[in-house]
């Protein structure tokens, strides 16, 4: 069955990401397929095109680098928390220099890190994407830091708690 916008509105199960994910990496357009629906004004599209998506090795995803910018406009703009962890999940996968330190990606990261009222899975992923970044600039690294310590623990989850002692503790290495 071709992947279609209207199969992708679809709520479908674990079992439905792997076939589309085995459907585009058949096809070989892993970045034809983002720009077709991981953007898309239905939320339903877009989560249903990202879950597959997740499923890709870090090889197939390198593909999507050249939409990095995208992807984090994205993540930036929208509502639903769905598309927003899963953007998070592939931005955190790809390669990440120097040139792509964008501060106002940087401040967002460090706002949704620290939020009591966001998912602990995007709080991980934001902390790892600050880390990240601030591994180019010492300076950045210490506001990391001093960020982290002042974080009122007793309010989040194992997940957030574990990450960001891993970080302080200079346990998480950097990924690229």
């Amino acid at each position: 069955m071709a992947i279609t916008s209207e199969r992708l509105k679809q709520t479908f199960s674990e079992g439905g990401a792997q076939e589309i994910y085995q459907e585009v990496k058949a096809a070989g357009d892993f970045l034809g397929f983002a720009r077709r629906y991981v953007f898309n004004s239905d939320y339903r599209v877009a989560r249903s095109a990202l879950w597959g998506l997740t499923k890709a090795t870090d090889g197939e995803l390198s593909e999507l680098q050249m939409i990095l910018n995208e992807l984090i406009d994205q993540v930036m703009q929208t509502e639903n928390s769905s598309v927003r962890r899963l953007t998070l999940n592939i931005i955190e996968r790809l390669k990440m220099n120097e040139d792509d330190l964008r501060t106002d990606f940087l401040d967002f990261c460090f706002e949704h890190m620290v939020s009591i009222e966001e998912f602990p899975g995007i709080q991980t992923l934001c902390m790892k994407l600050a880390y990240r970044m601030c591994t180019f600039y010492p300076e950045l690294m210490d506001e990391l830091k001093r960020t982290l310590k002042a974080m009122e623990i007793d309010y989040y989850k194992p997940a957030v708690k574990c990450l960001r002692k891993r970080i302080l503790s200079g346990g998480l290495r950097r990924r690229y």
